[in-house]
């Protein structure tokens, strides 16, 4: 709970930050001043197998001030599936949340993400009955814009919450040396601005 805490914290300090400060800053030219801009994101996720796989991805609303401050809602869609020894199964996973991202030097970005998924996980195993799973993901990586119109976001994301029920676990890819996953997954979104 303290770690969603801070989350909200971040982000609403960072969400001032991205407000429209033109009201308070009558005595400047106006061509001096440069405006917020949004841009909306996309992020999908895809792997397949014998065995089951995921198709989805999340969508974010992106509002950037004149300092690089990217904060903005998100939700997210994914539909997973599950076919082994005879065992068929399928299920989806929504939910939204909120983002706050810092672009620095025209090639990185440092953030953090926190969304409240909807999951058919009851401590780590598959239910009948859905429960609600926080994730906050807290990262860096590359961002770069390749033209006015497309924007590339690739980032490492460590899951402070790991939540036994975060439909993210699946995605973990490092290892400690005893074999146990360390809560990282990859980020790739891309932006257009609006």
């Amino acid at each position: 709970m303290k770690n969603i805490l801070l989350a909200i914290s971040f982000v609403l300090t960072c969400s001032l930050y991205g407000q429209d400060t033109e009201l308070y800053e009558q005595d400047e030219p106006t061509s001096s001043k440069s405006k917020a801009s949004k841009e909306l994101g996309f992020e999908f996720t895809f792997h397949a197998s014998t065995l089951g796989g995921t198709v989805g991805g999340a969508m974010k609303l992106a509002f950037i001030n004149e300092n690089n401050f990217v904060v903005g809602p998100s939700i997210r869609l994914q539909r997973n599936w599950y076919n082994n020894l005879g065992l068929k199964t399928d299920w989806s996973i929504y939910g939204g949340g909120v983002f706050a991202h810092y672009r620095m030097y025209e090639y990185l970005f440092a953030g953090a993400e926190f969304e409240l998924l909807s999951t058919p996980f009851k401590n780590g195993y598959f239910s009948a009955n859905r429960s609600w799973a926080p994730t906050l993901l807290v990262g860096a990586g590359f961002s770069r814009a390749f033209s006015d119109n497309f924007r590339l976001n690739a980032g490492i994301m460590y899951d402070v919450i790991n939540s036994t029920n975060s439909p993210f676990r699946q995605g973990y890819f490092m290892r400690k040396e005893n074999g146990t996953y360390i809560p990282v997954i990859y980020r790739i979104a891309f932006f257009i601005p609006i």
